[in-house]
């Protein structure tokens, strides 16, 4: 039998290198003797595993999942947890917290936002963008940029950064005037 310490590096060779025969060369013991200290090892391990003890919420979770659905998702933990101290709980706050989270995560599964994607009509709607653009003789420069959606007519210039206002608007103006478009909205 090997001692305590001989056991420790063994089993420390072979978390190294990954196989007997290996740990074995590195140790100086033969293959047959690591496999029976890994044996032991995974034998009290299992001894030495718990099962996991069910939370103490799981029977109060069908009440939760009712307060999340009358609240529309809203209820806070705190408020869960002095309720469920009222009805006999004995479970934690944190405990309580996770089981409100988890409920209010499977509400907003069936009862989240929907959002639809945004399907422009071909010339219905005119994009724009502008920018800060290079310097051109030592003056700062902003770059503007529109185009009509699903169509090729693009427009793209480029002006003062001092009348950045004025010019923003009156290229608007004038993109929508040359794409023979009109605002509707």
């Amino acid at each position: 039998m090997k001692s305590a310490e001989e056991m420790m590096e063994i089993l420390e060779a072979f978390d190294l290198v990954g196989s007997l025969r290996g740990a074995a060369a590195l140790v100086g013991c033969d293959h047959k003797t690591v496999a029976r200290c890994v044996a032991l090892r995974e034998a009290a391990a299992g001894e030495l595993r718990r099962s996991r003890r069910r939370p103490l919420v799981d029977p109060f979770a069908e009440k939760i999942g009712e307060w999340v659905e009358r609240s529309r998702g809203r209820i806070r933990a705190d408020v869960a947890h002095e309720r469920l101290l009222a009805m006999g709980y004995l479970g934690s706050e944190r405990t309580t917290r996770r089981a409100v989270a988890e409920a209010r995560r499977v509400w907003r599964q069936g009862h989240g936002r929907r959002t639809r994607p945004w399907l422009p009509e071909p010339g219905l709607w005119m994009q724009w963008d502008y920018a800060e653009g290079p310097l051109i003789e030592g003056r700062r420069t902003s770059l503007f940029c529109a185009w009509l959606a699903w169509s090729r007519f693009r427009v793209g210039c480029r002006w003062s950064i001092a009348r950045w206002r004025a010019w923003c608007s009156a290229w608007i103006g004038r993109c929508a005037v040359s794409a023979a478009c009109r605002p509707t909205r």
